[in-house]
């Protein structure tokens, strides 16, 4: 009965302390999203540094992964469709390509090649410059670094994830056009219809908030764990400091993003 009692303790010692990182994390998200919407933010030098940001987290990746995109889509559709013409269901095979690929494959493959390329990295430097000194030491150089280095770093995340899940949705759609009907418009009609059938006005609201709800969340959770390893990692060594808040940032952001799916699953087929 004690060693239960003692369990019940830590137990609930626990998930208390769960739930108060939860909270301060939407807090700091939220002071985040503020930061970020706020015209205060964007003077003439951080303006030019959120141009440098948004190249740099997008450009060097973008057309790789569409071309991945568009190899893993024509690979995908010759398969779907043999496998469904030989149980003569040929009818579902763009059907179902659509739904697996531009649905859900496309959407999360994006948020988490974002968050590995680029926002991960940019939470970690922003623990490098907080460990050099550069964040400064008064509220006021603390607050004009913020302004500096956080916004820009969550703008280009945002718009660096749903440029790579749009412009891919559309490659993909062509693609899986293309592998099926080949350079010819005679299917444009069938493959028109098809498409419609799976994007109705709720599947396309889905959609889109999934994919905003993906860059939301792999662009501020690692500026967050970020802030939280400045406040709570002081006087730890600054590589350890680093690996700690991406790992914390991973685990963090990969949950949010399964409840994200699952919730998306639920609106699409229940």
């Amino acid at each position: 009965m004690v060693y239960l009692q003692r369990w019940l303790a830590q137990s609930g010692r626990a998930a208390q302390r769960v739930v108060l990182e939860w909270l301060n994390l939407l807090h700091l998200g939220a002071g985040i999203l503020v930061l970020a919407l706020s015209p205060a933010s964007y003077t003439t030098a951080n303006r030019v540094i959120l141009l440098r940001h948004m190249y740099v987290n997008t450009a060097p990746i973008l057309w790789g992964f569409i071309l991945v995109c568009a190899l893993a889509t024509m690979v995908l559709t010759r398969i779907v469709v043999i496998t469904a013409h030989s149980y003569g269901l040929s009818q579902y095979a763009l059907q179902l390509v659509i739904r697996v690929l531009v649905l859900e494959l496309i959407p999360l493959t994006a948020a988490l090649f974002v968050a590995l390329r680029c926002t991960i990295p940019d939470g970690a430097e922003l623990l490098a410059l907080h460990a050099n000194g550069q964040f400064g030491n008064s509220p006021a150089a603390s607050s004009d670094a913020m302004q500096r280095e956080v916004p820009p770093r969550v703008v280009a995340g945002l718009f660096a994830g749903t440029t790579l899940a749009a412009l891919s949705s559309v490659v993909a759609l062509v693609m899986a056009y293309l592998t099926s009907y080949g350079f010819t418009l005679s299917g444009l009609t069938n493959f028109t219809r098809l498409f419609g059938q799976v994007f109705s006005p709720t599947v396309t609201l889905i959609f889109v908030l999934k994919i905003l709800m993906f860059c939301l969340t792999v662009s501020l959770i690692p500026m967050t764990s970020a802030l939280v390893g400045m406040r709570d990692d002081k006087g730890t060594r600054a590589s350890t400091v680093r690996t700690s808040a991406e790992m914390r940032g991973l685990v963090r952001m990969f949950t949010v993003i399964l409840l994200i799916e699952m919730v998306s699953l639920v609106g699409n087929y229940y």
